[in-house]
């Protein structure tokens, strides 16, 4: 009695000391001693202390000891020791201890299940569950809630239909733990009224449940209910805890209930969760996607500053927000701070580089990435891929591509951007194609990028592939790529294809309209192109910039000079659009076109800002076409100021001298272009034939069919003027003999490709070509004819706008 007094006095320093070794040495001694013999639960209470104070030493020797003595634990103690082999990981120990224990229970089949589940050993706990239910063991809610949680683990959630239904049979679906475990994996399934119908089941709900089933309305996106049981479980009395203000939370950001989202903040106030880092994360997340990103600013200066989720959520907030500067200061408190930045905040600085075009940034960050070893981290990668796309500097980019062990479709799509960004568009195709290769599944911002790809090489059928790509996946809906496709079909000459696909969506936005009223734009469509505005101005749509230089151009490019007058009136005063120089520019070649010259200088001189070098090209081009000699030299003047080294410019004012018949000013011209070293472009034109584009220079001899295509145009020729064809020789700007002007008018770019467009295209396809200048005034009168001779489509795409040839008419009306 003395001696187990002795004990008890000794178990009881336990809690109060540390060094269990120490003590269990002292309680050896004594034992070994007096011999006297040691009650079970004694051992068990010394195992449970060895696992409080993490010394698996400590139960290892105490297991010895009992091993040495021979003394028989009972079922409670040997589930302890197996609960302390568990608790240490030491698995292999445990597993031998299950079978060679004489008796066993539940919790012996619990205690070792949940062990190997918690370790990732997932199917030895499936094992122990089966042996459970097979061998006939008692099975309780401690049964339930350890399998349910494993399945969600092994991803077979899909299966507890058959682990409810047993405990339905027993019973158990009415307890609190069951339920709210049932009701996770439902959630997990996305099943809400599974979840639902079991929450309604249960018999005493706790604070648990309620969370639970909150959260799972708010995981599964249905947040109204999320919220209706919110305030359920508020008037009901529970108080809600970190986890259902967090989920509530959740759901105000799905809403976009902002107004909601600041009464749950004022709950957590009430309740102290505001300082949790679940809860503040949330509220953080929920000002900063309201737009109030101060109040989000000011909400993260409150909290703690020792946890990483806070510094990264506000970083990439402040990226997204366009605050890029912000984001960057906020990385550098960062930096000096004891917080160590995540594959995330790296990935959102990043981004910050990249809208900044901070090439020097990018590249500091860059060397704290590999200094860390996050270079590797896909999400890293692919910001940093993105900083040297947008910085002009797409070698870097590639070499990150290539180097590049995980390959996701963002890291595609940031290559593909960056490319199409940069112009290169025949490269970005190229690199779609190898994508598709790879089985890696195109996003709409794939679908959308190789569209403008397509637009800006005027390239029908790659166009036309990838809409026939996106039709077999579900983002042939998707707004953003219709915008794509409308544009690519209207500056590939297919502007009805590109109305088709306008009517044929859902939902349009300012790009939806932007993009097909600029389309009618360039194919000279003005009329049409007003009507589209005008039925945007019944929608919620609002014009904006962009809108208002596609209907200026409209009418500009279809000569429409009272409706152009009235638009720019209307801009500013009916829909507060500040005029820019776009807006301008198109008013200035409107006028000039009209031969409203004094107009056009007046609406320069009242420009609140410097004129640019586009807005004295356009009134330049509009002195050529009025032969206004004197004003041309002063746009020219205005012009080479800015820009010395431009050929359009010389050879503009070369023209209208020649047209003028100075032939000294021409000479002169051209001697300024040769001390300046400025080289006229040379004039070509394009034709694509079965995926291969044959270019065409002013009198090429150098195609591989050229005679052929020689003696086609001798037939059209011949044919062209039996029609009533005169050659308009004004338009060749050379001192040469009337015979040789008509000589080299057959020998322009656009009439060779003409000519072997009609030899090699098949009669059923019109024929498209795209020319890098003006067309001039004899080639567009004499393809009229042409397209009635051979009653063929012909496209004409020149530096200005679409020409639609059919039956002798042009869609500019001759006008352009």
């Amino acid at each position: 009695m003395i001696r187990s007094l002795y004990d008890t006095k000794l178990l009881r320093l336990l809690p109060a000391y540390g060094n269990t070794k120490i003590i269990t040495a002292c309680f050896y001694s004594t034992h070994f001693h007096y011999q006297d013999a040691f009650d079970c639960h004694s051992y068990a209470t010394m195992l449970q202390q060895a696992i409080q104070n993490c010394h698996l030493n400590s139960g290892k020797s105490l297991h010895c000891h009992i091993l040495k003595r021979a003394a028989p634990l009972d079922l409670f103690a040997q589930n302890v020791l197996l609960n302390t082999y568990v608790h240490f990981h030491s698995f292999d120990d445990a597993f031998k201890l299950f079978d060679e224990m004489p008796l066993t229970n539940t919790a012996s089949f619990v205690t070792l299940a949940h062990g190997f589940s918690r370790s990732g050993q997932h199917h030895h706990a499936l094992h122990l569950f089966l042996r459970l239910f097979r061998e006939g063991y008692e099975v309780n809610e401690f049964v339930f809630t350890t399998l349910l949680k494993l399945l969600v683990r092994m991803d077979l959630a899909d299966t507890c239909w058959s682990v409810h239904a047993y405990a339905y049979k027993l019973g158990h679906h009415t307890d609190a733990y069951v339920g709210t475990a049932l009701m996770g994996v439902y959630s997990v399934c996305g099943n809400v009224d599974a979840a639902r119908e079991v929450f309604d089941s249960i018999c005493c709900k706790d604070l648990v449940s309620w969370t639970g089933m909150v959260a799972s309305y708010a995981e599964n996106y249905c947040h109204e209910h999320a919220l209706l049981l919110f305030c359920q479980m508020r008037i009901m009395g529970y108080r809600p805890n970190n986890f259902t203000i967090s989920s509530a939370l959740k759901s105000c950001l799905g809403l976009e209930a902002f107004e909601v989202g600041k009464s749950v903040h004022g709950c957590a106030l009430k309740t102290c969760y505001d300082r949790d880092l679940y809860v503040g994360t949330a509220l953080l997340e929920l000002y900063a996607k309201s737009g109030e990103i101060a109040e989000a600013q000011q909400f993260f200066e409150e909290m703690p500053k020792d946890d990483l989720i806070p510094w990264s959520l506000m970083i990439a907030r402040y990226a997204q927000s366009d605050k890029n500067m912000e984001a960057l200061d906020l990385f550098c408190r960062m930096r000096q701070s004891s917080v160590v930045p995540n594959n995330f905040a790296f990935a959102s600085v990043l981004q910050a580089c990249g809208s900044l075009v901070s090439l020097n940034l990018g590249k500091q960050i860059h060397s704290s990435v590999l200094k860390v070893g996050l270079d590797s981290n896909v999400f890293v990668s692919n910001a940093l891929m993105d900083v040297y796309a947008k910085c002009s500097e797409i070698e870097n980019s590639v070499k990150l591509f290539m180097g590049s062990e995980e390959k996701n479709e963002v890291t595609w799509n940031t290559i593909i951007v960056g490319y199409v960004q940069l112009g290169d568009g025949e490269k970005a195709l190229n690199l779609f194609s190898n994508m598709l290769g790879y089985d890696i599944q195109p996003t709409e911002v794939t679908y959308s990028s190789v569209l403008r790809a397509s637009a800006s090489l005027v390239a029908l059928e790659p166009g036309r592939q990838i809409h026939s790509l996106t039709i077999k996946t579900m983002y042939n809906k998707d707004s953003v790529v219709a915008n794509s496709l409308i544009d690519m079909y209207a500056k590939c000459g297919r502007i009805d294809d590109a109305r088709l696909t306008f009517d044929k969506m859902n939902k349009r936005d300012e790009v939806s309209w932007n993009a097909i009223i600029c389309g009618y734009s360039i194919h000279g469509l003005g009329r049409e192109a007003l009507n589209l505005f005008d039925m945007m101005q019944k929608t919620n749509c609002k014009p904006n910039k962009l809108t208002f230089v596609g209907v200026l151009s409209a009418c500009s490019n279809a000569g429409l000079l009272d409706e152009g007058r009235a638009h720019f009136r209307s801009m500013l005063q009916d829909y507060g659009v500040e005029p820019c120089i776009e807006h301008y520019t198109c008013m200035v070649w409107l006028l000039g076109r009209s031969g409203q010259f004094d107009e056009a200088v007046n609406l320069i001189e009242e420009i609140p800002f410097q004129p640019s070098v586009m807005l004295w090209r356009a009134l330049l081009g509009a002195c050529v076409i009025h032969k206004n000699l004197d004003l041309g030299k002063v746009c020219a003047q205005h012009v080479l100021e800015m820009e010395p080294h431009d050929d359009a410019t010389h050879v503009l004012l070369s023209n209208m001298y020649a047209a003028a018949r100075r032939w000294d000013n021409v000479a002169s011209v051209r001697k300024s272009m040769k001390r300046k070293k400025v080289k006229k472009e040379p004039g070509l034109s394009w034709v694509e034939n079965q995926g291969v584009v044959h270019y065409f220079t002013v009198g090429d001899t150098s195609h591989p069919e050229i005679k052929l295509i020689f003696a086609m145009l001798e037939w059209l020729n011949k044919k062209t003027r039996n029609a009533g064809y005169v050659p308009d020789c004004s338009v060749v700007l050379l001192d040469v003999e009337d015979d040789e002007k008509e000589r080299l008018l057959w020998a322009h770019s656009e009439r060779l490709a003409l000519a072997f467009g009609l030899i090699q295209i098949p009669p059923a396809c019109s024929i498209r070509i795209i020319k890098n200048l003006r067309i001039c005034a004899d080639c567009h009168t004499v393809i009229k004819l042409i397209s009635k001779i051979v009653q063929r489509e012909i496209v004409i795409r020149d530096i200005n706008r679409f020409h639609h040839f059919r039956h002798g008419i042009c869609s500019c009306g001759d006008y352009w």
